[in-house]
């Protein structure tokens, strides 16, 4: 008996679905981040305007003042959907757990000084309520915003804030023996301590603004840049240099900024080169919300680095030259 093995080719009759094809012409082969991005958002046969807000659709481009032709350029450099941005983060979270794992095994914790304790206590726990403030603005922007190249990206960085929001906490708990007396010492210094009131009062400020794009910008370009850079560059280095362990397991939140500025930076150089409208309008959002930053992360500057501010002050400019790179005019 003989066996004969033949092999036939099959031609795809389409190489992606209609709607891609119709943006990349000609019936293209597309990537899983096209597939996944373009033209996903909802656009027709709403049953009946939201109640809430009577004067717009569900997905509405008339809530942002900016405008653009089509919402789908600000594309993510990082193409990130479910599948790579999940990957991307187990890989990142693998990190975090070797060099906890690390800590742990060698009981560093338990041999810092009341002095490192107390600046761990008083200026890293109580940003777990920074980053969940952060995660309920970029879920606001998602639901608000427009264009699945926008939203999608927005909601894995509601997901990002959240978890980093959970490995501070886990921070605190290596530190109090897993009694969450020091998670509600962090609660305290959130609501009370004088050095934090000017960031709570930013964040919480940020929860009332409606316009979706000036929210983006607010978050991306001032909370990011100007307060989580104190902390994670200007007071993290001060905590390395005074050989303070947490630095260690904070480390990784240095690849997660830049990468994050990547894509944050992409969408609004995208939509302020759309128009003068535009560039005007997120440049005159910028300076407001960079510069009320900085006046909120001065009294935590000068707490945590007795530098009166000079720290906030030097992420603030940073934060300009980022901006004036996108092609705003601060």
């Amino acid at each position: 008996m003989s066996v004969e093995i033949k092999t036939l080719n099959f031609e795809p009759k389409r190489q992606t679905f209609g709607h891609v094809a119709r943006r990349l012409g000609a019936d293209k082969p597309a990537s899983r981040y096209q597939e996944g991005t373009l033209d996903v958002q909802a656009t027709a046969n709403f049953h009946y305007k939201p109640l809430w807000e009577p004067e717009f659709w569900h997905y509405d481009t008339r809530k942002t003042a900016v405008a653009m032709e089509d919402w789908y350029k600000p594309l993510d450099p990082r193409q990130f959907y479910y599948g790579t941005y999940n990957i991307s983060r187990a890989n990142m979270n693998q990190a975090v757990e070797r060099c906890f794992t690390f800590v742990e095994e060698r009981g560093l914790t338990e041999k810092l000084s009341a002095d490192a304790r107390s600046q761990i206590e008083h200026g890293l726990l109580p940003l777990r309520h920074l980053h969940w403030g952060a995660n309920m603005n970029m879920t606001e922007i998602c639901q608000r915003g427009y264009g699945t190249a926008v939203t999608a990206p927005c909601i894995f960085s509601a997901g990002d804030h959240l978890g980093m929001a959970q490995i501070v906490s886990r921070i605190g708990l290596a530190l109090d023996g897993q009694t969450g007396v020091s998670l509600d010492m962090a609660k305290e210094t959130w609501l009370n301590n004088p050095a934090w009131q000017g960031v709570r009062k930013l964040i919480e400020d940020t929860f009332v603004e409606h316009d979706w794009f000036q929210l983006f910008v607010a978050q991306t370009l001032a909370v990011n840049g100007v307060v989580f850079d104190l902390i994670y560059k200007h007071a993290d280095k001060a905590w390395q240099d005074a050989g303070i362990t947490v630095a260690m397991l904070t480390e990784f939140m240095t690849d997660w900024r830049a990468e994050e500025s990547r894509w944050s930076d992409a969408v609004i150089k995208t939509v302020a080169s759309e128009s003068p409208e535009n560039k005007a309008l997120i440049s005159q959002w910028a300076k407001l919300w960079i510069d009320r930053a900085v006046e909120a992360a001065k009294p935590l500057s000068a707490s945590l680095l007795g530098d009166k501010g000079a720290a906030a002050e030097a992420a603030g400019e940073a934060t300009r030259k980022r901006a004036a790179s996108l092609g705003l005019a601060l």
